[in-house]
């Protein structure tokens, strides 16, 4: 059947659960006997609403929200399968040293990787959409496709909870984040200014040396091993070293970071880390967070990535459920990152 109404929809192939679901409601029947609806029968009705739920569910995993920086900016991963429950990953440290040898020395220096076991939880995040029966004749009436912002909303839900728990975790179901206060993630003591350590209250020279602060303290600590690549900051921090001028060199702090840092790739504005976003930021102040930007290091995992299952049917409508598994930040290296609290 071909759909008359939107040409941009396929007009073949469909769920065959959606159809079955639609087949065994009182809604296609109900729909078939209207005759302003112009279906020859219950199972024509079926086939056109199985093609329309087909076509929003597609539209709903295609949409992007660039807004969620850890979904756009973290490594992201799914290599715990999606019926596990836990996952236990090892946070390594290297040892040992090497040494001048003789021709048969038996003696060898051993290095080895040192690691500890985390356990990570896998939890199920979800919601649902649907459409009544009046929402289906009135598409069918006008000419005009279901309305797929509700699709694309249940989407926009389950994809700003994972962003929350990958900043922020969740500790009542023992998920971890980048700001989680468990994660041993270190923090770097930012110089105070009169007893300030906002940049707001700093001078451009000031600023730039908090950030290689940063860096050389992570370099200490690591013996030079992490050589973090990524910056971000809170919006009202990214905004300032954009426009704030170093005087009398032509270049803004951000344009100077970017052409000098030896590591640094990317400085990215980050919403999660101003002090308002409560929900990712849990330490009331604005926080820069410095990291390598690599699955080597840390990622988010997600075991089973947004899905929708076949319709359901309720009464005088058809529900969605949708459905997503995420075990949290999965940091393999702690030192890789570094948090500075009060930018």
């Amino acid at each position: 059947m071909k759909n008359q109404y939107n040409p941009q929809m396929p007009s073949t192939g469909y769920d065959q659960a959606d159809y079955a679901a639609l087949m065994g409601s009182n809604i296609a029947p109900s729909l078939a006997e209207n005759k302003q609806m112009h279906f020859d029968s219950a199972e024509d009705a079926s086939i056109f609403f199985a093609r329309e739920l087909d076509y929003i569910k597609s539209k709903s995993y295609d949409k992007i929200y660039p807004e969620f920086s850890a979904l756009n900016n973290f490594p992201i991963t799914h290599e715990v399968p999606e019926g596990a429950e836990t996952m236990t990953y090892y946070s390594y440290e290297k040892t040992g040293m090497a040494a001048i040898i003789s021709n048969y020395a038996t003696d060898l220096p051993r290095a080895d990787v040192k690691g500890s076991p985390t356990t990570a939880y896998v939890k199920s995040i979800g919601d649902s959409y649907g459409y009544s029966i009046q929402e289906m004749r009135a598409s069918r009436m006008a000419g005009k496709s279901l309305d797929t912002r509700k699709a694309e909303a249940a989407r926009y839900a389950i994809d700003r909870k994972t962003n929350e728990i990958a900043f922020a975790g969740d500790k009542e179901h023992k998920l971890m984040g980048m700001l989680s206060s468990d994660n041993n993630i270190p923090l770097y003591t930012l110089a105070t200014v009169e007893t300030k350590t906002s940049w707001k209250e700093k001078s451009a020279a000031e600023i730039l040396a908090d950030i290689n602060g940063m860096f050389a303290y992570q370099s200490r600590i690591t013996q030079d091993v992490e050589r973090a690549d990524t910056l971000a900051l809170p919006p009202a921090a990214y905004i300032d070293i954009s426009t704030r001028q170093i005087p009398n060199t032509g270049y803004t702090v951000k344009k100077f970071l970017m052409e000098n840092a030896p590591y640094l790739k990317n400085i990215i504005s980050a919403p999660e880390l101003s002090a308002e976003n409560k929900a990712t930021n849990p330490y009331g102040v604005d926080v820069a967070m410095l990291y390598t930007n690599s699955a080597d290091k840390f990622s988010l995992e997600i075991p089973m990535a947004f899905y929708q299952y076949p319709l359901q049917n309720r009464n005088l409508e058809v529900i969605v459920p949708c459905e997503e598994r995420v075990a949290g930040i999965v940091l393999y290296y702690p030192l890789s990152a570094l948090l500075a609290v009060g930018v």
